[in-house]
């Protein structure tokens, strides 16, 4: 699979975030001619970035035409669009930034890559946010729904029907990837950010946890390199193309669970503290079913959720220097 990537040009949107930084190296040794990776920076920091002369880097954002035409101008032969505004709360509090981003944004990609007629374009959506909070267990591909509830969850609904309409009628080879909980080295934590960084932040600072809502609730954590794997076999399978796939765990974890692993693994006392839930937090059980993305993809998610946490620990602490000096709250 990997060998199809070799003496290829890869473009990777939002490459410098936890994902893309992930995918990127896991690009590089697959031998490509180059790997161009497009970040402004509002959710990451380029210390994340590989350093390898075969990345070029451009610092700015999908909505700048300049950007995307030096970006486009290296002619991808495959494109992966992670680029987001990412957060539900981001999205509640900065609804029309979300709609720029996250839809027009998408459709520039889409626009460009179209033009230069690339032989891949995967597409980063979001099982937790297209299925919205009623669902039925486990979330299937073939169900999604209208009734959302934050701007983010309404996007990337808007940016796959975008790739859709790109698949349909300029036959743009399109797969979409429905990404779950992902988690993993290379996510740094701060106000916005995902519940596992932060929760191993305030643990390494000896904070009581917080959780919003019971402790009860479920989510299914998948570990980047999983998530980096699916990934990369969606960019070459051929099966995969006009489809929509689940990239996931296939496991519930309780965030009373999830809390108690952390202060675990960083000896941490303090414990945990609960909040109220958030008011746009309505879904209280996340599991996906990835019954298609074995069959189409040969997928499996092979990292248990404590080995997958305590990587990440590590490299939070590894790492506690640089994020201090960039983590904000």
């Amino acid at each position: 699979m990997l060998a199809a990537y070799a003496d290829k040009r890869v473009l990777v949107t939002g490459g410098v975030g936890c994902i893309g930084s992930n995918l990127t190296k896991a690009l590089l040794k697959t031998n490509p001619e180059r790997v161009v990776v497009i970040d402004d920076l509002s959710a990451s920091y380029q210390w994340n970035l590989p350093k390898d002369p075969r990345v070029y880097f451009i610092r700015g954002s999908i909505l700048d035409d300049e950007r995307m035409k030096r970006a486009f101008g290296f002619k991808p032969n495959y494109v992966f669009h992670l680029a987001a505004h990412f957060a539900n709360q981001n999205s509640v509090d900065h609804a029309e930034t979300d709609l720029l981003v996250n839809g027009l944004g998408t459709l520039k990609v889409l626009e460009y890559a179209q033009l230069v007629g690339v032989e891949r374009f995967v597409f980063a959506s979001s099982g937790c946010s297209v299925y919205g909070s009623q669902a039925p267990l486990p979330l299937k591909e073939d169900f999604v729904s209208i009734h959302l509830d934050t701007p983010y969850q309404i996007n990337k609904l808007v940016g796959e029907l975008y790739c859709n309409y790109f698949y349909d009628y300029y036959k743009v080879p399109v797969a979409i990837a429905r990404y779950f909980n992902v988690y993993g080295p290379g996510e740094v934590p701060g106000k916005f950010r995902n519940v596992i960084p932060n929760f191993v932040w305030w643990a390494l600072h000896r904070q009581p946890i917080p959780i919003t809502g019971t402790g009860e609730e479920t989510r299914d954590f998948t570990f980047v390199e999983d998530i980096v794997d699916g990934t990369l076999r969606m960019g070459v399978m051929k099966e995969a193309v006009g489809e929509a796939i689940n990239l996931a765990s296939e496991t519930e974890t309780r965030m009373i669970d999830l809390a108690n692993w952390i202060n675990e693994l960083t000896v941490n006392d303090a414990g945990v503290v609960f909040r109220g839930r958030r008011d746009w937090d309505k879904a209280i059980r996340r599991r996906a079913s990835i019954e298609k993305a074995r069959k189409i993809l040969g997928y499996e998610s092979k990292t248990e959720i404590k080995a997958g946490l305590k990587k990440t620990c590590e490299w939070v602490i590894e790492n506690r220097d640089r994020i201090e000096t960039s983590v904000s709250f």
